[in-house]
């Protein structure tokens, strides 16, 4: 009785914070303070924040002797509270989100070379589509990018591995989501042998390398890794082979990776240990409940792009002549 009791009083907590948020997002957006309004949002998103026990950027982030096949796919790190809750949390979180993606557009216009790049990775049907329809249904269309890797096509193979990649990152201001990326350059050929250990161990380090340069160069990495368990993925499977409207979603290969399930699970924890770096970290996040997944990946992206401290870009011409103009005419 007494953990019933609890958990109802922590989920009370979550609804009034979440009121309050709302209350605080209002007033940012009906401020005519630019300074005003950019500072009741940042609090707002602290608030929205506070939900959790610990922040996911804390409690989900790779840490050295974690192991991938310990996860519980089935938990929730952080939040006590439910579905409901998970879904208005997102509702609220993706209108901070869409303030903050205009802002850095608008500041990748002016010179800013601020920008995040998304990459989504997870066995298959751990929700990763989910994700960008969830998580971004507000944003602008203008200043995001999804791309999609599947296997390398003849024009990328006469190419280095990262040639694709480059194409489809996020110029200044954009965010770019990447559904899959250069990791299963690593992990499928050594899941499957397709190329000699020599070739794709050094990958490694070129990654590294080539994610400490974006970063450098102002752009935000969110590697994030959906852990789904194998129950939870032969239901999905299901569910595409007996709805009419998901038979287009089933493909056999996806039985030939699930048959290969602890390959490909020993060589994502060789990534997760080799290429989580301070610059570029790994997330791994359980998603059997894809409200949560949902719900911390727009945690993750929301603080983020908080944390760069914009504000508008100034207006470079001369104002007064242009109202002049106007009124003129």
């Amino acid at each position: 009785m007494g953990n019933k009791e609890s958990k109802k009083k922590k989920v009370s907590k979550i609804a009034k914070t979440m009121d309050k948020v709302a209350q605080r997002a209002s007033k940012a957006d009906g401020s005519e303070s630019v300074v005003a309004g950019l500072s009741q949002a940042a609090k707002s998103s602290d608030m929205l924040s506070s939900v959790f026990s610990l922040p996911p950027a804390q409690r989900l982030r790779f840490r050295p002797g974690q192991r991938l096949a310990d996860i519980d796919a089935g938990e929730t790190p952080g939040f006590d509270g439910n579905k409901a809750e998970c879904e208005r949390f997102i509702g609220l979180s993706a209108t901070e989100i869409s303030r903050y993606q205009r802002l850095m557009y608008a500041n990748g216009l002016h010179g800013s070379k601020r920008r995040v790049l998304i990459i989504l990775q997870g066995m298959d049907a751990s929700g990763k589509g989910g994700i960008v329809r969830h998580v971004f249904h507000q944003v602008d269309p203008m200043g995001i990018h999804y791309h999609g890797f599947g296997a390398p096509s003849e024009e990328d193979r006469q190419h280095d591995y990262l040639w694709r990649i480059r194409k489809e990152l996020p110029p200044a201001g954009w965010i770019s989501i990447f559904d899959r990326s250069q990791y299963e350059d690593i992990v499928m050929p050594h899941v499957y042998g397709t190329f000699p250990p020599e070739v794709w161990q050094k990958r490694y380090g070129e990654i590294n390398d080539f994610e400490s340069e974006l970063v450098a160069d102002g752009c935000a990495i969110l590697k994030i890794y959906l852990v789904s368990s194998k129950e939870a993925q032969k239901q999905h499977f299901l569910k595409r082979l007996y709805d009419p409207r998901k038979y287009w979603k089933f493909d056999p290969s996806d039985l030939d990776a699930r048959d290969r399930w602890d390959d490909y699970v020993a060589a994502w924890q060789d990534v997760f240990e080799k290429t989580s770096t301070p610059d570029a970290p790994w997330y791994l996040i359980p998603a059997d409940h894809r409200w949560y997944s949902r719900m911390a990946v727009s945690e993750l992206l929301r603080t983020t792009m908080k944390n760069f401290n914009m504000t508008w870009p100034p207006l470079d011409v001369d104002r007064a002549e242009a109202l002049e103009r106007l009124e003129a005419d």
